[in-house]
């Protein structure tokens, strides 16, 4: 059964306050470079995002270092399904701004991007980067993903990179996503999971943030985007990140309204 993947917040050996304490202080390393975000098989700054195929040539010619030298993502969820013209996009622990930047673009003038981050040391670098490159069509503000501060059934399309593995209750990010998805909106998101059950010992404060101490199976992944609504739940992309862990794109829908939702997977 279904809930027999779940891994629920009060079995984890660590509590979530203390869990989102770690990461709080982690990324704000990230932020002022101090500190890379994990210990990945990955080049860092702007050789990562050209590994995931940005199209960084639509923020302009000469893009600020400080747009992409705390990007810590693990995969291009922009590239999983086009954006349309005048969609209202959330970014799920959005960071510096890149990927808000870039759906910006894509959304026009018409559409809104809001970029959602529980670290201020990340929000502030993203407004001043904001600022440097004049975009206008987004807005970042403070909180959590496990109690989006969106209205429901608010927001056409929601993008995540990287983070969601982060979250010590997942099966209540996903509720919230579902929550403020309009009927037939889709959630695209980049992440990183694992093939069976990670080892005890690195379930640790270091290794969760990182990225590796809170990845969970992929099934189980895929079961609790199930529990909270969605359908289709699409696998579009899974590859080898480091031993019996996975980099994968998930696309899923709430079911609704036809039109804006997106084709059926």
């Amino acid at each position: 059964m279904e809930n027999e993947t779940r891994v629920p917040e009060a079995a984890l050996p660590l509590a979530a306050e203390e869990i989102k304490r770690a990461v709080r202080e982690r990324y704000t390393q990230v932020a002022q470079r101090s500190a890379s975000c994990c210990e990945a098989p990955a080049p860092e700054g702007e050789a990562r995002v050209a590994q995931y195929g940005y199209e960084l040539d639509l923020l302009g010619p000469e893009v600020p270092a400080t747009v992409v030298e705390s990007f810590a993502g693990c995969g291009n969820p922009l590239a999983i399904e086009a954006l349309r013209p005048g969609e209202v996009v959330l970014d799920l622990g959005s960071g510096a701004g890149l990927d808000c930047f870039l759906a910006a673009h894509k959304v026009g003038p018409a559409g809104r991007v809001i970029g959602l981050d529980m670290t201020d040391a990340m929000l502030g670098k993203a407004r001043e980067n904001q600022r440097r490159l004049g975009i206008a069509n987004v807005l970042f503000c403070k909180g959590e993903m496990e109690a989006m501060p969106m209205a429901e059934a608010s927001v056409d399309v929601i993008l995540s990179n990287c983070v969601i593995n982060l979250a010590p209750d997942k099966d209540r990010v996903f509720c919230e996503a579902f929550r403020v998805l309009r009927p037939g909106g889709r959630l695209m998101v980049a992440d990183l999971v694992t093939e069976g059950e990670l080892p005890a010992a690195l379930r640790t404060l270091d290794a969760w943030t990182c990225c590796l101490g809170g990845a969970i199976p992929l099934e189980a992944y895929v079961a609790a985007l199930r529990r909270a609504g969605f359908d289709p739940v699409e696998v579009v992309e899974a590859t080898g990140w480091r031993p019996g862990v996975l980099s994968v794109k998930i696309r899923a829908i709430k079911p609704g309204a036809e039109g804006k939702g997106g084709k059926a997977a």
